[in-house]
């Protein structure tokens, strides 16, 4: 059986390892894990976006790099130590950009695609275990709503996340003293949704901060190892089902 999960604060846990950490959802978890007293290990590739989005940030230890990179991969587990809490698969690529439909798809870019948003996320999930399963930890893929509709344009993108969603459902029947979530956050005002949509007014989607206490329940690992959404988590709390 899981170990069982403390409800409360999410300063119950101490170690959290986020990747794709300089703006959008991962700098927006960053930030609000440091503030519960987390100490946070984060990457992005660039290191002035990263050392200025993190600048001031209490417990934080930024660490420069792609994550595609195994040498940046062991440099992250290194830093975050042998007893990780929390590890977020926030890093990600849109792919080609303006998003062209399958016939038109560039096969090279969507191996880098699959390459950025799904194999490296495996590999840093595989190099992480021992850490992991020492502190009966939890594993957050961050998915899309992509990942299982079928929208004109989003193949090759909603392709990668719907790879990774298996690989964390599969994750969750081997290492079941783990929690192990695929969580779509929904539309936000991103850089990576200004490149969706290039030209248009995005400044109706909500900011990455509003959908953080929706995810309250999962940052914690409060809930069963699953696929979740932001409206399903808030129906859930809503429903009481979550402590």
């Amino acid at each position: 059986m899981p170990a069982q999960r403390t409800a409360g604060s999410v300063a119950g846990m101490t170690t959290a390892l986020i990747t794709g950490a300089s703006r959008g959802l991962g700098l927006a978890l960053t930030t609000h894990l440091s503030g519960h007293g987390w100490r946070v290990v984060v990457d992005a590739r660039s290191a002035a976006d990263l050392s200025a989005a993190t600048a001031g940030l209490a417990g934080v230890t930024a660490v420069a790099g792609d994550v595609t990179d195994e040498e940046h991969r062991r440099a992250l587990l290194a830093a975050a130590g042998d007893h990780l809490d929390l590890l977020i698969l926030n890093a990600s690529t849109l792919g080609q950009s303006p998003l062209p439909p399958l016939a038109d798809y560039d096969v090279d870019r969507l191996r880098r695609t699959f390459e950025i948003n799904t194999v490296a996320p495996l590999r840093l999930v595989q190099l992480a275990l021992p850490a992991l399963r020492a502190a009966h930890g939890t594993v957050i893929a961050i998915s899309s709503d992509a990942a299982v509709a079928a929208y004109e344009g989003w193949g090759g993108y909603g392709a990668s996340k719907a790879a990774l969603d298996q690989i964390a459902n599969v994750l969750a029947a081997e290492e079941t003293d783990l929690r192990v979530y695929a969580v779509d956050p929904g539309d936000m005002r991103t850089q990576m949704h200004a490149e969706a949509f290039p030209g248009e007014d995005i400044s109706d989607r909500p900011l990455p901060e509003t959908v953080l206490p929706a995810l309250e329940p999962v940052l914690r690992g409060a809930l069963p190892s699953g696929r979740y959404s932001t409206g399903t988590l808030a129906e859930l709390a809503l429903a009481g089902a979550v402590e």
